[in-house]
């Protein structure tokens, strides 16, 4: 029996110490629109790394298939057990890294010194969330960050995504591997989302309105099939189910530290500044999933959103332990999918009638927790072409998203300016450096006095 939550309160959970549990069909309800999206979009991202996993780590295609699966078992399970108003996904701009430190010549061509490294690498980024969160002090760093710093860091996130996907030559870039199709769903994808007048159209049109209920599902429907018949998506259906025990037992055996013995420390040192690195990253996506909340909570008033980023430190913290003891690779456990947040922002603001809580959007879309769809191989071959198109609109989307909300915390001439160079420095360099130019940057031009939080008036 579903639960009611009353008016202005948090949707109703089971708690378990600084964590809730949300229980599917008792204190969610289920969304057929968002459920479909998740089956289109976040099955295909949850394969995107599969050729990774077979070109790099030799792992054979069900193998390859088992790891995404597992990636996106723990993705799909963190809203329910955790209760964090997040739609969770990969901390995608620390992987090109991960690539770059498994391919050094201390471990190129030693599958088990990479797996090793890449639990190396889950278990130092845990330590640092977990203790972080424990203590407090993830909080207390990201409240006293200013605006101007938080708006270069997700301005930042805009520009990165906006390059990486008219990069030429990256998986991302559909405009040059499929340029009618993925060009027609990505518009199609970003004006169902954010275009005011077909916004204002639909207000007065139902048909209109029912399709831009279905959010990125349209795009992706006329892209698949224009895909098809152009020429620019094929379709290489297996007819078969996936071997999960068989695929999973051997990818134990190749990948897991129970198998093939647990990283030296000589290897965990060399891990830690990479770990330390991508917490600047998942610093980022925090204050980005925050300030999203904070600007859509003002049209839900009805729901209660309720963000402690420590409890966001600590489940993250779970998640790449579990991760890096099972099926080791980095950074595919992180806070926020910012263009799915997005999208399901989007949709509760349309109100309770729409939507009666953000955690049945995001319940139905991660499918409660059950990325069952894996299993089906007729189902992955057939999202297998649509990888570059979903990559390339969740890019544009987040993006056009982290722009728009990075020029809307400041009004000052001088910290606009401070914010956008922080942010190209985010974009363009590592992130480190885009850290200390961003704070040099923002002290030189602001001065020291934006660091300082203001008191609150003593009532």
């Amino acid at each position: 029996m579903l639960i009611k939550r009353p008016e202005g309160e948090v949707q109703p959970g089971v708690r378990w110490g600084p964590f809730t549990m949300r229980i599917p069909l008792i204190h969610l309800r289920f969304s057929l629109v968002d459920m479909l999206q998740g089956f289109a979009v976040a099955g295909a991202t949850g394969l995107a790394l599969v050729p990774y996993f077979m070109a790099l780590l030799g792992l054979d295609f069900q193998e390859a298939v088992v790891m995404a699966m597992f990636h996106s078992l723990l993705i799909s399970f963190s809203w329910m057990f955790f209760g964090d108003p997040y739609a969770p996904g990969w901390l995608t701009p620390a992987i090109p890294f991960v690539v770059a430190f498994i391919t050094a010549p201390a471990y190129l061509g030693d599958h088990t010194s990479q797996f090793q490294a890449m639990t190396a690498l889950s278990l130092n980024f845990a330590f640092i969330l977990i203790v972080l969160g424990v203590t407090g002090l993830g909080a207390k760093l990201i409240k006293v960050v200013p605006n101007v710093f938080k708006g270069g860091i997700i301005l930042g996130a805009a520009i990165a995504a906006f390059l990486r996907v008219t990069k030429d030559g990256d998986a991302a870039n559909v405009f040059q591997s499929a340029p009618i199709a993925g060009t027609l769903g990505v518009f199609v994808c970003l004006i169902f989302a954010f275009s005011k007048p077909i916004q204002e159209l639909a207000a007065s049109n139902k048909s209109l309105a029912k399709i831009l209920g279905l959010g990125l599902l349209p795009g992706f429907i006329i892209a698949g099939t224009v895909g098809f018949f152009t020429g620019e998506f094929e379709y290489n259906i297996r007819w078969e189910l996936l071997d999960v025990v068989g695929a999973s037992a051997s990818l134990w055996a190749k990948a897991s530290p129970f198998s093939i013995g647990w990283p030296s420390m000589d290897t965990m040192l060399a891990a830690f500044p990479l770990s330390l690195i991508t917490y600047i990253l998942f610093f980022g996506d925090v204050i980005t999933g925050n300030e999203m909340i904070e600007q859509a909570q003002k049209e839900r008033p009805d729901e209660k959103l309720e963000i402690n980023p420590s409890r966001a430190h600590m489940a993250t913290g779970i998640r790449n332990v579990l991760m890096g003891i099972a099926a080791p690779f980095f950074a595919t456990q992180g806070v926020l999918w910012t263009g799915i947040q997005v999208v399901l922002l989007k949709r509760w603001t349309l109100g309770r009638d729409k939507v009666d809580s953000l955690f049945d959007s995001i319940g139905s879309y991660y499918a409660f927790g059950l990325p069952f769809l894996f299993i089906f191989l007729p189902f992955v071959t057939l999202l297998q072409p649509l990888l570059s198109l979903e990559l390339a609109v969740t890019l544009i989307l987040t993006a056009f998203a982290c722009a728009t909300l990075a020029l809307s915390l400041v009004n000052d001439a001088t910290e606009r300016g401070a914010m956008v160079i922080t942010g190209m420095a985010f974009s363009i360099f590592e992130p480190w450096l885009g850290l200390l130019i961003g704070l040099i940057t923002v002290a030189s031009l602001c001065g020291f006095k934006v660091f300082v939080p203001e008191k609150s008036p003593v009532s």
